[in-house]
């Protein structure tokens, strides 16, 4: 059976590209004590990785074709394929589709998988609603994203 990080490292860095994952003062910190450069950062909107002038993140390595903080990346990346809105006192939860994620394409097949990264996501995505401040989080669920599909909601609080 293919494996889930296989397919990922195939792809080529899709969610990479044009991607500005948020980053919450606890996971700088965490970036920052991990030997990471302040420098590679951009705090206007809100605190996200830069971009390179390819429109990829700074931290994706085209070459490997994988993410160099893997161990240590935003909890959006964490989540991926899954993102999220709030709505009325909730948190939805969204899958994005196939074209935009080849990783779609094994949760679908694979019930276990799908399982592992749906509650991967969910406690990310806890964590991240939870630690953003309330202008970053604004800022985010302005994003539109609209290649999604609703798979799952629970109470904010």
């Amino acid at each position: 059976m293919t494996d889930f990080y296989e397919v990922c490292s195939r792809c080529g860095g899709k969610c990479c590209i044009d991607a500005k994952p948020p980053i919450t003062e606890r996971r700088l910190r965490i970036l920052l004590d991990s030997g990471i450069s302040l420098e590679l950062f951009d705090f206007e909107e809100y605190t996200h990785p830069k971009m390179k002038e390819n429109g990829y993140c700074v931290f994706f390595d085209e070459k490997e074709k994988k993410c160099l903080i893997h161990s240590i990346k935003p909890e959006t990346c964490v989540a991926g394929p899954f993102t999220f809105d709030l709505r009325e006192g909730k948190i939805d939860i969204y899958l994005k589709k196939e074209s935009i994620c080849p990783i779609v394409t094994l949760l679908r097949q694979n019930e276990g998988i799908y399982r592992k990264q749906y509650e991967r996501a969910v406690e990310a995505i806890k964590t991240l609603v939870k630690e953003l401040d309330e202008r970053a989080l604004r800022r985010i669920l302005e994003i539109d994203e609209p290649e999604t599909e609703k798979v799952g909601e629970f109470p904010l609080s």
